[in-house]
């Protein structure tokens, strides 16, 4: 039986490259973008879940969420925009996860309440910011991201006995076109120079982690938060 499974953010970058990933025989794969809703809208989640599962066949065993936004926000804009912006990217980055998250669980404990042995899977893409924190005009990006950590380690204990499990991933720099005009923006070297790798990562690097987790790591592992970033920040 195949694996079925809803990406999030999969219209370029990491999204792009972990749907090619997952693109496999064994895999069905419903991948999203912006084009089909706003997650900056409170209800479209929701509308994504249900549209997902008819395309799915009525049935979702993998969770991963990518999609998120990375806008500047600096504290000097008026108190309107600054806090427009806050939500905004808490909306996307963070709410919009945790109610695919929700309908991911409710999801699978349906199905193992009507005796399917299932082992669902969720994987958060986050970010190195959730341990690190991020640039002065990015406090809302830097939250999303520690809040997407804590709900996916909430959501690996509270539900591994019903077989859900949960990972994240924390990418730093990773060489998508968003992360080239910041590093274009912010001095590229300097930034390169804080990176013992000495480069950014490439998307099909996340993209690797994110099918192992998707498929292949060990429920053991449940919970586990896992980085790439160049051993820029270590932990």
């Amino acid at each position: 039986m195949k694996t079925h499974i809803l990406i999030t953010g999969a219209s370029r970058g990491i999204g792009a490259a972990i749907a090619d990933a997952l693109a496999t025989d064994a895999t069905k794969v419903a991948a999203l973008s912006s084009a089909d809703g706003d997650l900056g809208d409170p209800a479209i989640p929701d509308q994504l879940w249900a549209k997902s599962l008819d395309r799915l066949d009525g049935r979702i065993d993998v969770l991963v969420n990518n999609a998120g936004v990375f806008e500047a926000n600096p504290v000097g804009a008026s108190d309107a925009d600054w806090l427009e912006s806050w939500n905004r990217t808490l909306q996307i980055n963070l709410t919009a996860a945790a109610l695919l998250c929700r309908r991911a669980v409710q999801h699978w404990q349906a199905r193992r309440a009507a005796g399917d042995t299932v082992d669902g899977r969720i994987v958060n893409i986050a970010s190195r910011a959730a341990y690190r924190g991020d640039s002065p005009a990015h406090w809302h990006y830097a939250a999303s991201k520690a809040g997407m950590v804590a709900m996916t380690k909430t959501i690996a204990r509270g539900y591994a006995h019903d077989g859900i499990l949960a990972f994240a991933i924390c990418p730093g720099f990773t060489m998508t076109g968003m992360a080239e005009d910041y590093l274009a923006s912010r001095g590229g070297d300097t930034l390169l120079a804080d990176i013992p790798l000495g480069r950014v990562a490439s998307p099909e690097e996340i993209a690797e982690m994110a099918r192992w987790c998707a498929l292949e790591a060990p429920p053991s592992m449940t919970g586990a938060i896992l980085d790439a970033n160049g051993a820029s920040y270590v932990r």
